[in-house]
C-alpha cells in the first residue's frame, strides 16, 4: 500500500508507482469521486472527450445547435 504526506498548503505528492499504474505524469488532472461519505476514489482524468463518441447509440433525431442553445438559455433562466 503506498502513502503520502498532505503539506501544509493542502499538497501532496503521488507515489511513483500509483502515477504509473494510473499512468498520469506532470500537467494531469485527477479527479477525486465521493463513493461514500467520508470515502473518495482517486482517478486519473486524462481521457479525451472524443472517448464518449457513441456511448449512448445512435441518435433517434437529429437536432439543430439552434434547438440545443434556445434549450439550454431556457432552462437557465428557469433557474434563476
Amino acid at each position: 500500500m503506498s502513502t503520502a504526506t498532505l503539506t501544509s498548503k493542502g499538497q501532496i505528492t503521488i507515489p511513483a508507482e500509483v502515477r504509473h499504474d494510473l499512468k498520469v505524469d506532470a500537467g494531469d488532472r485527477v479527479e477525486f469521486v465521493q463513493i461514500a461519505p467520508g470515502r473518495y476514489e482517486f482517478v486519473a482524468a486524462t481521457s479525451e472527450v472524443t472517448a464518449l463518441k457513441g456511448m449512448f447509440g445512435v441518435a433517434k433525431q437529429a437536432v439543430a445547435i439552434e434547438s440545443m442553445n434556445a434549450a439550454i438559455a431556457q432552462r437557465g433562466a428557469a433557474a434563476r
